[in-house]
């Protein structure tokens, strides 16, 4: 596995794969791998001759009340995981690279309406910061694939949307979300969850399946649905932000006569939160 910091000698190592006839794809993450980031990476293995990770922990998508410095950087168990799964290259700039002129002076990259719901509404600038430092990264590497989990069901559709409305000569691949064995969704997150929250947390991924069910049984009440959801979330023992119907291709209003939907939920267990989502085709 190579191991680059600098954009002249990732650019110099995907001249030569491209110079050999191999395409590229890109699995982009902040570090802090965990079985769900090894899973992008099969899969980005499965539409490319070779597999580029990058590591960024990118300062504009944090928050105001969320700390960037406290965010686990774990590199050197990232790097023997990569290794185990046989990357190809690891990409690890410092923030000067992908911000030259800073990040305040930075040039931004938005994508409207998509990232004003849900995740957007109670992260605000979150969004902006993933599209900006996505697009820099596409620039830097210029993959002809990119992998991103369906577990961020909203970021995946806003990746689309931006390599779509952009003309970008990338195609944007979803990785199924992977679970635990009681159905938690893997996540960075849930090493913050105590004891008691870790024994509690599979509850999210059970009530976002008793909703799938009913809506395969014929359910079209949404708004009741979403609201017995908060309740049994709260009964629970949660603090849901939102669970939501929407349509899985644009997070619109669902139509009557829809037939792919996603629920999507995100919820405080403690300090901890944790998002989530199930898709439905009928």
């Amino acid at each position: 596995m190579r191991e680059i910091e600098n954009k002249e000698e990732m650019r110099e190592l995907i001249g030569e794969w491209r110079r050999a006839g191999d395409d590229v794809a890109l699995v982009p993450t902040m570090g802090n791998l965990h079985v769900g980031h090894l899973h992008l990476i099969n899969v980005a293995r499965e539409h490319a001759d070779r597999v580029v990770v990058s590591i960024f922990v990118n300062p504009t998508q944090f928050g105001e009340d969320e700390d960037y410095e406290k965010y686990p950087r774990t590199i050197e168990k990232d790097k023997l995981q990569l290794k185990r799964v046989k990357t190809d290259a690891l990409f690890m700039p410092d923030v000067e690279t992908i911000y030259p002129f800073g990040t305040d002076s930075a040039t931004s990259v938005t994508v409207p309406v998509l990232t004003e719901e849900f995740c957007g509404s109670f992260r605000p600038g979150h969004f902006d910061g993933v599209t900006t430092v996505v697009s820099r990264l596409f620039s830097l590497v210029q993959p002809e694939v990119a992998v991103f989990g369906e577990k961020d069901f909203q970021q995946l559709l806003i990746v689309k949307r931006l390599v779509e409305d952009l003309s970008l000569p990338i195609k944007v691949i979803s990785a199924e979300t992977q679970r635990e064995k009681d159905g938690l969704a893997i996540s960075s997150r849930n090493q913050y969850l105590s004891e008691e929250e870790r024994k509690k947390a599979p509850e999210l991924y059970s009530v976002l399946q008793s909703m799938r069910s009913e809506i395969l049984n014929d359910a079209d009440h949404f708004g009741e649905l979403e609201k017995n959801a908060v309740f049994d979330l709260e009964r629970i023992g949660f603090a849901p932000e939102y669970v939501s119907i929407r349509k899985a291709d644009d997070l619109g209003e669902p139509e009557p006569g829809e037939r792919r939907l996603v629920i999507l939920a995100a919820v405080y267990l403690g300090e901890t939160r944790l998002i989530d989502n199930v898709t439905i085709n009928l």
